[in-house]
């Protein structure tokens, strides 16, 4: 009973407190499953963060699944996942509320199309560091060779972007491992 409050609170506070979303709260949750329970060491919390990376969806919640169910069985990660998600949700819900409530003011028009650019400007870092990430590890041509052909794909033949990316592990998988 006691873990199942660990629980709550742990992943409570790493993701109220991980301003950022899930990366962010990593940090956060690392000290509270290692060095504050003592939940996993330091290698497993490694090995969990590699191949939770690997795994589509957000980190912060396949990591508060694995611990909690390492913790607490099934009853851990209903606890762990609750505490990770359900306050992003209230509060995600509170501010959409107040935005639609407000959406005629001049004050939250000029909010909601000023923090466009700095959300396009967000996602072109992403972008940009997956560029030269990919650049290093498979090369200058590989990567113009793929996403020239997702381009392609994607923009041309309106192929669904899910099997874009099936197509593109299963290349890796075959050409470049």
């Amino acid at each position: 009973m006691m873990e199942w409050w660990h629980l709550l609170v742990s992943f409570f506070l790493a993701n109220v407190f991980g301003y950022g979303g899930g990366p962010a709260s990593i940090p956060l949750m690392y000290q509270e499953i290692v060095p504050n329970h003592g939940w996993m060491s330091n290698s497993g919390f490694s090995n969990m963060l590699a191949l939770g990376n690997a795994l589509p969806g957000p980190i912060a919640t396949k990591i508060a699944a694995y611990v909690g169910y390492q913790v607490a069985g099934w009853v851990g990660v209903v606890i762990a996942v609750a505490a990770t998600v359900v306050p992003s949700v209230i509060a995600l819900i509170i501010l959409l509320n107040i935005l639609q409530k407000y959406k005629q003011s001049p004050v939250i028009k000029g909010m909601t199309l000023l923090v466009q650019p700095v959300i396009a400007i967000m996602m072109l870092l992403v972008t940009w560091g997956s560029v030269i990430d990919s650049t290093k590890t498979i090369g200058y041509l590989q990567f113009i060779g793929i996403a020239a052909v997702a381009f392609y794909l994607i923009q041309k033949r309106k192929i669904h972007p899910a099997f874009v990316i099936v197509a593109a592990f299963v290349y890796g998988g075959v050409f470049l491992s």
